[in-house]
């Protein structure tokens, strides 16, 4: 069970690292004007974008399996487990989020401020520093 666990957290740290970056890629196309520059974010973008999302679906497989297959966070006074859910689930949304948003800088119809981007990249921290206070302080 430890390399399971040892894995996910590699994976949820990686796939973090995307969530972290593909913003910041956002707020550089959001502020771009030069074709050849445009071209070459939207590059890396959708090579992150595809990268982290197997990264996600490793992490979330790894995470299934501790909770499904050893139990991890279930059975009563495991609340915290379903809040920590919660707020997976509001992180595949921002992933899914980021997905659209590179589909509009792929069709030049992006209509956001770099502005915009730079609070959007803000919403990944908070989320992280939620599920990593629910994980290990078990508040409730």
């Amino acid at each position: 069970m430890l390399y399971i666990k040892a894995f996910h957290i590699v994976f949820v740290a990686a796939w973090f690292a995307g969530l972290f970056y593909l913003p910041r890629i956002f707020v550089n196309l959001a502020m771009e004007t030069h074709h050849a520059s445009i071209e070459r974010l939207v590059l890396m973008a959708r090579r992150l974008y595809r990268f982290m999302s197997l990264l996600a679906l490793l992490a979330l497989a790894l995470g299934i399996w501790l909770w499904q297959g050893y139990g991890i966070g279930s059975g009563p006074g495991n609340g915290w487990m379903h809040a920590k859910l919660a707020t997976v689930i509001l992180l595949i949304g921002y992933h899914h989020a980021c997905g659209s948003i590179l589909k509009k800088f792929e069709k030049g119809v992006n209509q956001r401020s770099h502005t915009w981007f730079r609070v959007f990249n803000e919403v990944p921290v908070l989320l992280m520093i939620i599920a990593v206070i629910l994980v290990v302080v078990k508040p409730f």
